[in-house]
């Protein structure tokens, strides 16, 4: 199953993350959706699962959303929370794939028999941090976890 992992879009989907997105079965948003439209559009494309982020907080539309979740994503149990330092330390031996996003900085990283997936960020570039998000293939014996550059830096070639 194809799964697209997408971040800090703080009000802001750009046709390229549609792109990536597009044949994505799943698509998970590790919060500062920033405007309720966002979710919208990618459900449009598949179900959505989603945690509110910092920047979502105070925001009417966003009071229903959860700042955690956890489900199953076709036997992989996942952790689903803004930002990393809200991950328990005494995390649940069940969870197999912990995503955050807050920082929008791409990391993927294996700590033992866990990934790790931050999808960086999709929306408005900060500083000189890249601009991106994740798509993964989901198998029942494997994660393969893929980042998407969504915009060429200036001056990378």
């Amino acid at each position: 199953m194809q799964t697209g992992i997408i971040s800090d879009t703080h009000g802001l989907l750009r046709p390229e993350a549609l792109a990536a997105l597009h044949g994505c079965e799943r698509i998970i948003h590790a919060g500062d959706i920033g405007h309720p439209e966002i979710i919208d559009q990618l459900a449009l494309i598949a179900p959505v699962h989603v945690v509110r982020g910092n920047n979502d907080l105070g925001a009417p539309w966003a009071a229903d959303l959860p700042d955690r979740l956890t489900f199953d994503l076709q036997g992989w149990q996942v952790l689903l929370v803004h930002d990393i330092a809200d991950v328990p330390a005494d995390l649940d031996s069940d969870i197999n794939l912990v995503i955050t996003g807050h920082s929008h900085k791409p990391c993927i990283e294996w700590r033992g028999e866990r990934l790790y997936v931050n999808p960086g960020s999709a929306g408005r570039r900060r500083f000189r941090l890249p601009v991106t998000l994740v798509v993964m293939e989901v198998l029942v014996d494997s994660l393969q976890p893929r980042l998407v550059s969504l915009i060429d830096l200036p001056g990378c070639s």
